[in-house]
């Protein structure tokens, strides 16, 4: 738990300084833009964020799954150089495949846009080269190195590098270029330059082989390999689909001012939900290397979220007013109680961190990926309805109603694997008393 704690000490660290400039260059985007050109710039990241995040493989949780090696005689968890090397090879093959799907994927869904996205035709040339740009960056392939070397300091140091580059250039677009164009030349130059870090870093010690690129290894080792990537993927899939296509939905639905203004309201009321992916990230390698305490640890880390869940919603409520009309234009006042019901809707998130975790950690990815699925699902089919009812309040309301059914999904889940464990010890026990031998007793069984 020392380790677990250190390292969420080192993300969180990386997460405050991101989320100090990310104040910067909400301020300056929204006052050089206003409402209406932050809308179009919104929907553009939310494009490329969403074009990524469904093509990417999670590749970060295959080399933290296949490169450990459980732990050592005193209790260390151990890295194997040979095991290691074959995932790396295997998420760089997956990356690649990333990028040429992706890509097709960008031509199809900005070719399209004109029918259901409020873009001005003068900036989908400049939505596809984000998208391309965003492809060619993925960098969760060394993320996951540093993971399962547990370098979170060298990881949050390179991951800086982004909202560093953000910030400055978003100023040198508000005094250079104070449009939509500048703003994305500069989000696209923070993509490039963060990737590059982490590649640097990730590869300083232990240099990629490129003999090791290949689809059939690690398939060929784990059979289960495939299904898992997929599950992943998918789950992956569903998490961009519950922050940025809901942002280009509320576009399609309400316009460009609306989605603008829903976008601020998530960056200042979700900044949970950045939080509970870094804590995720931080529990599933020590859950992987550490199977016997993973229930404790997911269990105290849960009861941690609680609190700072209920510390962030008070937060929003006592200081978001005063957060919207400073960082933005008085044009987002209006959208703070849109932030409130997403600061909740982040605590929840919060708490069901470590469940998903835990269940993905123990090979039940695909239960995490249905369990996630279906209330998104109902979110984005129900969100036309949420906007004509109540506007981003009503969007906030379904970002809110597919968390809670989802982390409630996950305790389910966990509770039913608890009780299969149960079932079947009872059912050796019952064997072992048909063939004449003597059963343990009560106390002396194995306990899940």
């Amino acid at each position: 738990m020392k380790r677990l704690f250190a390292n969420i000490g080192w993300l969180l660290g990386g997460r405050g300084f991101n989320a100090a400039m990310s104040l910067v260059y909400i301020y300056l985007a929204t006052n050089a833009l206003g409402i209406e050109s932050f809308g179009h710039f919104a929907i553009i990241v939310a494009l490329g964020q969403t074009v990524t995040g469904l093509a990417n493989f999670q590749t970060w949780q295959f080399i933290v799954r296949w490169g450990a090696k459980g732990r050592d005689a005193e209790g260390e968890p151990v890295m194997d150089p040979a095991r290691a090397g074959e995932a790396t090879g295997f998420a760089i093959a997956l990356d690649l495949l990333s990028v040429v799907m992706g890509t097709a994927a960008a031509a199809l869904l900005v070719w399209s846009a004109p029918l259901w996205l409020p873009l001005p035709q003068d900036l989908l040339w400049v939505a596809f080269g984000y998208c391309v740009v965003s492809l060619a960056a993925i960098r969760t392939t060394p993320t996951g190195l540093l993971r399962l070397r547990f370098r979170y300091a060298s990881a949050t140091a390179a991951e800086a590098v982004q909202p560093a580059i953000r910030a400055g250039g978003a100023v040198l677009a508000w005094f250079m270029m104070p449009d939509v164009l500048g703003f994305i030349l500069a989000w696209a130059a923070a993509e490039v330059a963060v990737a590059a870090a982490l590649w640097i870093v990730a590869t300083r010690d232990a240099p990629i082989d490129l003999s090791a690129l290949s689809l059939t290894r690690i398939p060929a080792r784990h059979p289960d390999a495939w299904r898992f990537v997929w599950s992943t993927n998918m789950s992956g899939s569903l998490n961009i689909a519950g922050k940025q296509v809901i942002v280009l939905l509320v576009g399609t639905f309400g316009g460009a001012a609306l989605a603008g203004g829903f976008r601020v309201a998530a960056q200042l009321g979700q900044a949970l939900v950045t939080l509970a992916q870094t804590i995720s990230k931080a529990i599933l390698p020590e859950l992987v290397h550490d199977e016997e305490n993973a229930l404790s640890i997911a269990r105290r880390m849960a009861n941690i979220a609680v609190i700072a869940g209920v510390i962030a919603v008070v937060a929003a409520l006592l200081g978001g007013r005063w957060a919207l009309a400073t960082i933005a234009e008085e044009d987002f006042s209006a959208y703070y109680w849109a932030m409130v019901i997403l600061s909740i809707a982040g605590a929840v998130e919060l708490v069901g961190a470590s469940l998903e975790s835990l269940l993905v950690s123990a090979g039940r990815a695909g239960t995490a990926f249905i369990v996630r699925a279906v209330p998104t699902v109902l979110s984005l089919v129900l969100l036309d309805v949420a906007i004509d009812w109540n506007g981003a309040k009503g969007a906030a309301f379904a970002v809110l109603g597919a968390s809670s059914l989802a982390v409630i999904g996950f305790y389910v889940a966990i509770l039913n694997l608890k009780e299969i464990r149960i079932l079947v010890g009872e059912a050796v026990g019952g064997e072992a008393m048909a063939e004449g031998e003597e059963a343990e007793p009560e106390d002396a069984r194995p306990r899940p």
